[in-house]
């Protein structure tokens, strides 16, 4: 403590849990600083992946289709998983055979750059797909 206050610094404890517990003499706001510019550089490396959506109905047409996959494929190439969706109205749900078709054919369009996340699934009037893209 005496020779901090001699150089006019602050005696900073680095790790308090060791024996003996380990401290610097520093400049305890230059330290601060120093730690807020660290996370922050941290922080733009990260990269956040959100989840696209893309529905689809029981009756859609085979171009209607590939419209759709391509709008899926710019959210996987830009890094982004895709839900895909297939959205039963009224009596449609007992026809649920021809959801599961329908994301079958979607995933085998984009195959070529997407990995099945989670498996076509119906939950309550809905058959859910994710798809993610593929690591290089």
């Amino acid at each position: 403590m005496t020779i901090a206050e001699e150089k006019e610094m602050d005696l900073v404890m680095i790790s308090p849990n060791a024996n003996p517990p380990v401290c610097r003499i520093m400049d305890y706001g230059k330290f601060i600083y120093e730690q807020a510019k660290k996370e922050k550089e941290a922080k733009k490396k990260q990269n956040v992946i959100n989840i696209k959506e893309v529905r689809l109905s029981p009756k859609i047409e085979e171009h209607d289709l590939e419209v759709k996959a391509k709008n899926a494929r710019k959210f996987l190439e830009a890094g982004n998983k895709v839900k895909v969706t297939v959205r039963f109205r009224g009596r449609e749900a007992d026809y649920s055979h021809i959801g599961r078709k329908i994301l079958d054919n979607f995933y085998k369009i984009l195959e070529d750059i997407c990995v099945k996340e989670k498996e076509a699934k119906l939950e309550g009037r809905n058959m859910i797909m994710v798809l993610a893209p593929k690591r290089a």
